[in-house]
């Protein structure tokens, strides 16, 4: 094999062929990290608009009463979240390992567009946190059981579907901004 002794290669630029291998391995995790990061944003943001954009809608357009629309929804809210809430962990866990490098470098991450894009992007992923954490608290199981057993008011439940509609928006308008500042991220904006 050629060594940087056989002037080939510049021993500064090379440490050989094993240090190729090393480059191949650590793209095809780099890459495998990248799809698992895909595939739970497509679980997330994919499953956040059909939610919001798709489902919704229909539901607001049926003539069934707000009681029922609103167990339906909290129904199918809780069957995503089995697989929402996993891809949302999953998608700060890649995250923040693919970013390591940037959030460990303080003049790289204030002084370069790159740096102020992931600063952003990191607020934004911290409210919509918080965001889906009043989302759950807000439709959790005793409200659930309250609408079942009919003990809230026609007042109460338009103000409960009011702000399940608020809070779903500020969901997918959160996730596809995130989604945007990731696509500048890695076109190396």
């Amino acid at each position: 094999f050629f060594q940087a002794e056989d002037g080939i290669r510049d021993a500064q630029e090379s440490r050989g062929l094993g240090d190729v291998y090393k480059r191949q391995i650590m793209a095809i995790e780099y890459a495998l990290l990248t799809w698992v990061h895909l595939i739970s944003a497509s679980i997330w943001v994919g499953g956040s608009l059909f939610l919001g954009v798709v489902l919704a809608p229909i539901l607001r357009k049926m003539s069934m009463p707000i009681e029922e629309r609103l167990e339906f929804m909290i129904k199918v809210g809780k069957k995503f979240n089995k697989i929402a809430l996993p891809s949302l962990i999953i998608l700060i866990g890649t995250g923040l390992y693919q970013s390591h490098l940037v959030l460990n470098k303080q003049e790289i991450l204030f002084d370069t567009t790159y740096g102020q894009i992931l600063v952003i992007k990191i607020l934004l992923v911290i409210a919509l946190i918080i965001t889906f954490a009043v989302h759950i608290r807000t439709f959790n199981n005793n409200t659930e059981r309250k609408i079942v057993a009919k003990e809230m008011t026609d007042k109460q439940l338009k103000k409960l579907n009011k702000k399940g509609m608020i809070l779903g928006e500020v969901t997918v308008t959160l996730s596809i901004i995130i989604l945007l500042l990731a696509a500048m991220l890695d076109a190396g904006i």
